[in-house]
C-alpha cells in the first residue's frame, strides 16, 4: 500500500475531526452559559425552576412567562396565571395571552405552567394529582388534597417572593382532568385564587361536591368560568357542564360563575377559546371582540 496516496483521506479526516470537536466545544460553552432554546422565543420569554414537593413527593417543572416590559417598569406588580398540564398548555397560550393583550387590550400577566417534564405515565401523574379522594374514586385516584398542598404551600409563595406577581388576582386554568382540579380548588379554597377557568372539565370521581352549596368566602370578586364544547366527545362530560352552569345560574356560591358553550369545540383543542373568553369576563372586556 502506498502510504502518500492515504495522505489526502487523512487530511480530511483530520479536518472533520477538529472540525467536531470545535461544534461541541460551542455547545459546552453555550450549555455552561445556561442558553435554552426558549432564550430564543420571544413570546415565551421568562424563567424557568425546578421544585421537588415535599406535599406531593415529586419534582415539577416550573415556567414562567414575563409580561412584555417586565424589565423596564420595576414597579409594576401583574396578575399571575397559573397553567395546570403546563407541558402542552404552557406553549399554547403563554403566546396566546401576548396576542390578547395586542388585539383585546387585555392586561399582560405573568404565566406560570406546572409540567411534569414528559407524558409518560411514570413521571405524569395528573391523573392522581387532579381528582379528589371519593367513594367512587379508583386506586390510582386521590391526590388532589396533597397537590393544592402544593400550590397553596410551596409554589405560590416561590413565585410571589421571585416575581412581582399580584396575589390578589391569581388566576387557575385546567382542561379536562386539570379542569376537574380547577373546580376542586373551587369549592375547597375558593379564596386562594381569584379568576378560574375550567375547560370541558371531568365531574367524577366525586361529581356532588361540585353541586352542592357552599358557603361564601372571605372575598366578594371570585370568578369562576366553565367552558364546554358542543361536540365535546363524552356525552357525560358535557350533560355534567351543561348541568353545573344550570344548577349554579339559579343559586348564590362563593364566586361568580359563567358557564360558556363553544360551538363546534372539541374536547382539547378550543382551550384557547376557553381562556380567551374567561380572561376577557375577569378582566371586565366585552363578551365578543367589536
Amino acid at each position: 500500500m502506498n502510504f502518500y496516496r492515504l495522505i489526502p483521506s487523512l487530511l480530511v479526516s483530520i479536518i472533520l475531526i477538529a472540525s467536531l470537536a470545535s461544534c461541541s466545544a460551542i455547545h459546552a460553552e453555550e450549555r455552561g452559559n445556561k442558553v435554552t432554546p426558549l432564550d430564543h422565543l420571544p413570546a415565551l420569554k421568562g424563567d424557568y425552576f425546578k421544585i421537588d414537593s415535599a406535599h406531593v413527593g415529586r419534582p415539577f417543572h416550573i415556567y414562567v412567562r414575563f409580561p412584555e416590559g417586565y424589565a423596564e417598569e420595576p414597579e409594576i406588580s401583574h396578575p399571575v396565571v397559573y397553567l395546570l398540564d403546563g407541558d402542552s398548555t404552557f406553549p399554547m397560550l403563554a403566546p396566546q395571552h401576548l396576542f390578547l393583550h395586542y388585539d383585546d387590550g387585555l392586561p399582560e400577566a405573568i404565566i406560570v405552567g406546572i409540567a411534569y417534564g414528559g407524558f409518560s405515565p411514570e413521571i405524569n401523574k395528573r391523573g392522581y394529582d387532579f381528582s379528589a379522594p371519593a367513594d367512587d374514586a379508583g386506586e390510582d385516584q386521590g391526590g388532589a388534597p396533597k397537590f393544592h398542598d402544593f400550590l397553596e404551600k410551596e409554589l405560590l409563595p416561590v413565585v410571589e417572593s421571585k416575581y412581582r406577581a399580584d396575589p390578589k388576582r391569581r388566576i387557575l386554568v385546567g382542561q379536562s382532568r386539570g379542569g376537574y382540579f380547577v373546580l376542586y380548588s373551587a369549592v375547597t379554597k375558593p379564596d386562594l385564587f381569584w379568576g378560574r377557568i375550567a375547560s370541558n372539565p371531568s365531574f367524577s370521581p366525586g361529581k356532588d361536591m361540585f353541586f352542592e352549596i357552599l358557603p361564601r368566602g372571605k372575598r366578594d370578586d371570585l370568578k369562576l368560568m366553565v367552558a364546554s364544547g358542543s361536540k365535546e366527545r363524552a356525552k357525560e362530560r358535557r350533560k355534567a357542564a351543561l348541568a353545573w352552569g344550570s344548577h349554579w345560574q339559579v343559586r348564590e356560591g362563593p364566586w361568580e360563575t359563567s358557564q360558556i358553550n363553544i360551538k363546534g369545540g372539541t374536547h382539547a383543542a378550543n382551550l384557547p377559546d376557553a381562556y380567551r373568553a374567561g380572561m376577557r369576563w375577569f378582566f371586565g372586556l366585552p363578551e365578543s371582540p367589536d
